[in-house]
């Protein structure tokens, strides 16, 4: 199947099964069983093809000299600790992939349907899929053992919502506050399939993975170990 036909333009029902979405926070969706499993397998597909790419999978090294236990690949922009590039200057100083069409789609869709009015009764929040348009990703792996500390997605120019999409293995997701690393915050657990957004007054909450569970990724996911972790955001630079 083409990815216009599993990715269309038309803002659509997905065909997942899930409980439905639920507020987590002010900004904050979740919402469960969102991809299909051939969507899945699909950006599983895509997630190879990328790290096959000019930019390999690589795990950051923090200022501090700390690395990473989190793989990540990116599109569109580079990041890297903190700042985003066209170039991976801190890997071999080759331009990232392009961020591509079908994601740009995939976004407006998740933050359209995640901010139905219905739900977070918030006009401002309501609005936000009309102009949305991500240019960036950071594709994450989650290995055996690896986690993330809590921290701010605060390296865009932009206070676009942020979406995030999980495939494979569960996860402890933490959503804390804006203020501090420590409570209070909410432990969610994030299956495969699942979309998490936020934005509006959560943008800049608090975040982390504390645990991962291993060999709890569906059989049907296309990933037989691991999580991959998408998380769209507008980088508000040219």
């Amino acid at each position: 199947m083409t990815e216009d036909a599993l990715f269309p333009v038309e803002l659509v029902q997905p065909q997942g099964s899930h409980s439905g979405p639920r507020l987590v926070a002010p900004g904050a969706v979740h919402v469960p069983g969102w991809l299909t499993d051939e969507q899945q397998r699909w950006i599983v597909a895509r997630f190879g093809e990328w790290t096959q790419g000019p930019v390999p999978l690589r795990a950051a090294t923090l200022p501090g000299g700390q690395q990473m236990s989190v793989k990540t690949v990116c599109l569109g922009w580079h990041w890297q600790p903190y700042k985003y590039t066209r170039e991976a200057t801190d890997v071999n100083g080759r331009p990232v992939l392009d961020f591509p069409d079908w994601m740009v789609r995939l976004g407006k869709k998740a933050v359209s349907e995640a901010y139905a009015p219905e739900l977070v009764q918030d006009a401002s929040l309501s609005g936000l899929a009309d102009g949305y348009a991500p240019d960036a990703a950071l594709v994450n792996f989650y290995g055996d053992g690896a986690a993330m500390g809590m921290h701010q997605d605060k390296d865009e120019r932009s206070s676009a919502p942020v979406v995030s999409i999980s495939i494979g293995d569960s996860c402890v997701f933490r959503f804390g506050n804006t203020r501090t690393r420590t409570k209070p915050y909410e432990d969610v657990q994030l299956r495969s399939g699942d979309l998490f957004v936020f934005g509006g007054p959560s943008r800049f909450a608090y975040h982390g993975i504390p645990k991962v569970h291993p060999g709890t990724a569906p059989s049907d996911c296309g990933l037989s170990h691991g999580r991959i972790n998408i998380t769209m955001r507008v980088t508000g630079m040219s």
